[in-house]
């Protein structure tokens, strides 16, 4: 978009759009904080109801984490606000003590259980966010500065899946901005939360540092290009490491617990592709869930380093490696010793036979 319509009001047009493949549902939630973002979510998603001759049931959701003071009376704002422009209004409260540390990411999960949860009661099928542009660049910076692959510097997708409940974000490629020119036209007030100002908080340190960055070249806009291209690579990816997997892999066990690769064809694959199969094959057949990255990473280089001398074997993430001249196996780790859980760490070099046929890699 123009730099010079980064200010310009949402039109109705646009919001047709924006929420033109909802039309369909019977039932959508709408997260609705307060703030200028889900405020203009509810002003953009009412305006595109009442267009509609027949639309879905909108059910505004105002999660009241009771941290601050005021956030009972700004619900009570939002369900004002709801009222008149025609939708449904919840109120859910995050009950109980908070937690001294890391109380931005427990927020969040409260907060996207609850809505989950009231999606089910209501029969709704997609919680829609008001994530913004400016949103996703952030996410970027911060993933980034974790360390991601490319799955993480994808950050956000228009729709992803939380809590067994679909999450749409309809205002991801729109900026703030004009999220604000937009509640001016229409005046509609909201609330300032000064927690998106809190140093003490990744986000709003990130957020912070966008003004200086830009003046370098890096906006929202080109950091949310971004993302949207390694999305578009991260596809790629994944489709390239579903054919090597149905290429490599045999038929599945009777347990479930295994995979096997022959090992020559699997050290000819692209390193990228190699290493997210070994992933994929290590969380599915493993009990701790996706590897992390750099373990990952650092197990990938061992094995190449190892090729072609003696048989090797590790563990990682619930799942034993197996890496011998003709093949690579990957199963279910076996109990720890004495304390009923897993050994936490194989690296004897001695082989075993494995019992049953191999799983194959879907």
């Amino acid at each position: 978009m123009p730099a010079a319509d980064v200010t310009l009001p949402v039109s109705v047009g646009e919001a047709k759009a924006l929420f033109a493949d909802l039309s369909s549902e019977s039932v959508l939630i709408l997260a609705v904080s307060g703030g200028p973002d889900s405020m203009a979510l509810l002003a953009l998603a009412a305006r595109w109801r009442a267009s509609l001759k027949r639309g879905p049931e909108l059910i505004a959701v105002t999660i009241d984490h009771r941290m601050r003071p005021e956030s009972a009376k700004e619900a009570n704002a939002v369900k004002r606000h709801a009222r008149d422009a025609g939708v449904k209004h919840r109120t859910l409260r995050w009950n109980g003590p908070k937690p001294k540390t890391g109380l931005q990411d427990a927020a969040r999960a409260a907060r996207y259980r609850l809505l989950s949860a009231e999606a089910a009661k209501a029969g709704a099928r997609l919680v829609l966010t008001a994530h913004t542009l400016d949103d996703q660049a952030e996410t970027v910076l911060i993933r980034l500065a974790r360390g991601s692959g490319l799955s993480g510097l994808a950050a956000m997708a228009r729709e992803s899946d939380m809590f067994g409940t679909r999450i749409v974000r309809p205002l991801l490629d729109l900026p703030k901005a004009r999220l604000v020119a937009t509640l001016g036209q229409l005046g509609v007030v909201y609330a300032d939360d000064p927690s998106n100002r809190d140093p003490r908080f990744t986000r709003a340190r990130m957020r912070m540092l966008m003004p200086g960055l830009a003046e370098e070249g890096l906006t929202a806009a080109r950091l949310a290009l971004l993302a949207r291209r390694i999305r578009r690579a991260e596809t790629a990816l994944q489709a390239a490491v579903g054919q090597a997997a149905d290429h490599l892999a045999w038929s599945p066990a009777a347990d479930g617990l295994r995979i096997e690769f022959g090992a020559g064809e699997f050290r000819q694959l692209p390193e990228e592709i190699a290493l997210r199969l070994l992933g994929r094959a290590i969380a599915q057949v493993g009990d701790e869930g996706p590897v992390e990255l750099g373990k990952l990473e650092r197990l990938f280089a061992e094995l190449g380093e190892q090729a072609g001398s003696a048989p090797i074997r590790r563990t990682l993430a619930g799942a034993v490696l197996t890496l011998t001249a003709r093949r690579l196996v990957i199963e279910r780790a076996p109990p720890r010793r004495g304390s009923g859980g897993r050994i936490s760490a194989l690296t004897t070099r001695k082989t075993r036979k494995s019992e049953g046929p191999p799983r194959r890699l879907g």
